[in-house]
């Protein structure tokens, strides 16, 4: 059964969230938290295949809500769970270019959701959560394309290697390699559209942006 877990200390917000994934996810297990004690005890008791957070949360039950918080929990949950999908629906989204690092780094799916989006933007995100995908272009921070990424673009557009062999000439696993096609494609600001051939429109894109010759 599908675990989530949704982190809200305020209890008419996470009970609306709760509401919204329960219709989209009839059958997940759905558990709740109102701060980073009672999170990271959630998962410890019940790894969860999904953890929506807000970051202005209490460290503990009586203490003040505070962004730095949410982020230290979410530097936790990525650090001890690396394969943890994650979500963020804050208001305070800008506040995670502070642990972009910790992000680009994380092997799980990871989207953010403002508070002030519509509802069918936050459950086309938390899909995408679901499905391990990357979505962190609304923080429009100048981060540099990374070496090892820019290694799986020659090898598959250049050399014409499938992930399976460019797994063995980086000498990586196929699931990194899984996870550096994500970070690309949100580099470059490319995800699913029915119809489309991601990995396709991946190459285009990369020759655009002078990524590959």
């Amino acid at each position: 059964m599908t675990q989530i877990l949704i982190v809200d200390d305020h209890r008419l917000l996470l009970n609306g969230t709760i509401s919204l994934v329960s219709d989209r996810f009839p059958n997940a297990q759905i558990r709740s938290a109102q701060t980073v004690q009672e999170a990271l005890t959630q998962v410890r008791e019940n790894i969860s295949d999904l953890a929506i957070v807000d970051l202005s949360i209490p460290e503990t039950s009586g203490t003040t809500a505070h962004i730095e918080h949410g982020l230290n929990l979410l530097k936790c949950l990525m650090h001890d769970y690396p394969h943890l999908n994650l979500m963020v629906q804050s208001s305070n989204v800008k506040a995670l270019v502070r642990i972009m690092p910790e992000i680009d780094n994380h092997q799980g799916g990871f989207t953010i959701a403002d508070k002030s989006l519509p509802v069918d933007t936050f459950l086309t995100r938390l899909e995408w959560a679901m499905q391990g995908l990357t979505h962190t272009k609304d923080l429009q921070t100048d981060l540099e394309v990374k070496p090892e990424w820019l290694e799986v673009l020659r090898l598959a557009f250049e050399e014409g290697l499938q992930d399976k062999a460019i797994a063995q000439a980086m000498h990586k696993s196929e699931r990194t390699i899984r996870h550096y096609w994500s970070k690309i494609q949100d580099v470059l600001e490319i995800y699913p559209e029915e119809g489309k051939n991601i990995r396709a429109i991946t190459q285009i894109r990369a020759r655009e942006t002078g990524l590959i010759d």
